[in-house]
């Protein structure tokens, strides 16, 4: 693994005088109250109450720090209804499914930016070298949302949010060490300075890793026998957001993150990953560039009845491949021009109008192929209403038309109700929404394994829930079912070696349960349950999906100086699908249950000063995430942060 550097653009903004950190100091963890405002639902600033039958979970900045995760994977791991596999440790492939979808049915955002990749086999977002470094928030919305972001997001969305500069300048700067040779530095800084506002960040992680290839499955014989390579990672990554107000009703904003990394990898043979000084001492890795940014002008109108935003924005995505078949590289392109506009004529009433145009581009070359540029465009509009009447009814429908350059143009649709029992506590709420997904450019295009004939794929689904207050707010107790049918999955055929597409209906569905208690004010109790069962057409079970899910989490507050948490996570049976049969001729295998336990604290030493530390896996079990893929055994790691 090769060193690398800080990008010196990125140590020069950092360096400039007065720019200081957002000094989000660790807090307790909170149940989310029903007035918090969100934006992913709705494409606007809503409360949790104004956004219909919507199903939302936020994670906050101060539950991201009081759990001390590197990465966004990690943070997502027990949300109900959402599952994130990983293709061994630290930078590796990591993919999100949303209520048993697939990982292409999920849209990923960084403040509003696409993160999925145009070059990704199948348009997904590989979550591999996110890390949790200047994050706000993140905001899952768990349904059909097509209707408000389009392609990708027919099973949900994902926008992860990072922190707005704002008051008295502040910096930090911190360093943490652990398990398998990792380091981490991180600095950062925010604050407002009379109309201009600024918030900046930037970390460095290395870590030696561990042999990603797992010598503890037998079920295919292991022809390296014991592994004992260790495959590490480094990541630099520089986030960004500016923002100045020409006057109380016009600013402008723009946001960047650059993200620099290296993942060392392990041979793939006879189904088998294997170590790569195994016959074959190539070293091999993948060495990436993604760059996101995003310029908005955002006017407010008519004494603040009206409101615009104009923006554009932009991804580029690069890898870079060292494997047997040689050197490939792979590039993804996209651009989005928009315009939104939100009209509240009346309180009880928001309308919003949208239409954008997106271009994207794939190019990759080397290895096995040689793939030239591939390019799609679709322009859209939306429209969407927002109803509440009273405190007890509201009432989310939007429609959208998507003009695809290759499939046409395309209707979707989406209608989300809530009613709220005051007198209860009790809530219900529905969702129902259709979706469209165009396939992605590699699926249509890449030699040998692109299908040019690919038809678009259509879903329809909702669902429907019930929340319950008890014992004066301190406990809330909920259930959501939730089904939704694919028509034309894509699907890519192991023995064809070929992107294929399913006749007949695939189809998502289960239960997500929750209970949240508060019994003190220092304690903060979730436990939720999620029971998927997908299957595509033929009946099978699409892989890697759990069918039985459960976490539970508990944040407690020992002083005022002193905090500490405890998060258990415990994943079901799932298929699994090898390139490689077994003795009886089957490709399909599957993988165990797993348990896994993680324990955080962080105490503040001094006003300025806090020390904090984590250890991941304290059972120290053995599990797969992906076939013969190797996972992190016990961990512990410790930090310094310094901040003023």
């Amino acid at each position: 693994m090769r060193k690398k550097l800080y990008p010196a653009w990125a140590l020069v903004l950092l360096a400039v005088p007065g720019l200081a950190t957002a000094g989000q100091e660790a807090a307790d963890n909170r149940q989310i109250a029903m007035d918090e405002v969100v934006v992913t639902a709705t494409r606007t600033p809503a409360s949790l109450a104004q956004i219909g039958g919507s199903t939302v979970t936020v994670i906050t900045a101060q539950e991201i720090e009081a759990k001390q995760q590197l990465t966004v994977e990690e943070v997502l791991k027990g949300v109900p209804g959402l599952d994130v596999v990983a293709n061994g440790g630290l930078g590796t492939t990591t993919s999100v499914f949303i209520r048993g979808a697939d990982s292409k049915n999920t849209l990923v955002l960084v403040d509003g930016v696409m993160f999925n990749d145009p070059s990704d086999a199948n348009r997904g977002a590989n979550l591999a070298n996110l890390t949790t470094d200047n994050i706000e928030r993140i905001e899952i919305v768990r349904g059909p949302m097509s209707v408000l972001y389009g392609s990708n997001a027919t099973a949900g969305v994902i926008n992860i949010i990072t922190k707005q500069g704002g008051g008295a300048p502040h910096y930090y700067l911190g360093a943490e060490a652990g398990s398998y040779g990792t380091r981490k530095t991180y600095g950062g800084a925010s604050g407002a300075l009379e109309r201009f506002n600024y918030a900046l960040d930037l970390a460095r992680t290395v870590s030696q890793g561990f042999s990603t290839a797992d010598n503890r499955n037998d079920r295919i014989p292991h022809a390296g026998g014991a592994t004992s390579e260790d495959d590490g990672w480094q990541n630099s990554t520089f986030s960004g957001k500016l923002g100045y107000k020409l006057t109380p009703d016009f600013d402008v904003s723009a946001m960047a993150r650059y993200m620099d990394s290296e993942v060392d990898l392990d041979s793939w043979a006879n189904g088998y990953l294997q170590d790569n000084k195994v016959g074959n001492p190539k070293d091999k890795y993948v060495d990436s560039t993604d760059w996101l940014s995003k310029f908005n002008i955002h006017n407010r109108l008519l004494k603040g009845r009206f409101d615009s935003n104009l923006y554009w924005q932009q991804t580029d995505r690069n890898r870079d491949y060292s494997l047997d078949s040689g050197l490939s590289h792979y590039n993804g392109k996209s651009s989005e021009v928009g315009w939104q506009g939100s009209v509240a004529a009346f309180k009880a009433n928001t309308v919003t109008l949208g239409v954008s145009y997106v271009d994207e581009q794939m190019d990759s070359s080397g290895g096995f192929t040689v793939i030239n540029r591939q390019s799609a465009n679709v322009a859209s509009s939306w429209l969407q209403d927002q109803i509440s009447l009273g405190d007890s009814f509201n009432v989310v429908a939007g429609a959208r038309l998507d003009d695809h350059d290759r499939f046409g143009s395309a209707a979707t649709y989406r209608i989300s109700p809530s009613y709220v029992f005051a007198t209860t506590g009790t809530t219900l709420k529905g969702n129902y929404g259709t979706g469209f997904r165009a396939p992605s450019l590699f699926e249509l295009y890449a030699p040998g394994y692109g299908n040019s004939a690919l038809q678009a794929e259509k879903s329809k689904g909702g669902d429907v829930g019930i929340e319950q207050e008890l014992l004066g707010e301190k406990l809330t107790i909920g259930a959501t079912y939730f089904q939704t049918n694919y028509d034309n999955l894509i699907q890519y055929d192991f023995d064809t070696w070929q992107y294929a597409q399913a006749t007949g209906e695939s189809t998502t569905q289960g239960v997500e349960s929750f209970v949240r208690f508060k019994p003190l004010s220092a304690l903060d109790l979730k436990l939720a349950y999620t029971y998927t069962d997908a299957k595509d057409a033929s009946g099978a079970r699409l892989t890697r999906r759990p069918m039985n899910k459960a976490s539970l989490s508990a944040a407690y507050r020992f002083s005022e100086k002193l905090r500490g948490n405890v998060d258990l996570l415990w994943v079901g049976e799932r298929d699994e699908i090898s390139s490689a049969r077994d003795m009886y001729g089957n490709r399909v295998y599957s993988l165990d249950p797993y348990t896994v336990v993680n324990v955080a604290g962080t105490y503040a030493l001094t006003p300025h000063l806090d020390l904090y530390g984590r250890i991941d896996n304290l059972l120290n079990e053995q599990y797969e995430e992906a076939w013969s893929y190797a996972t992190p055994g016990l961990s512990v790691y410790g930090g310094v942060k310094f901040h003023f």
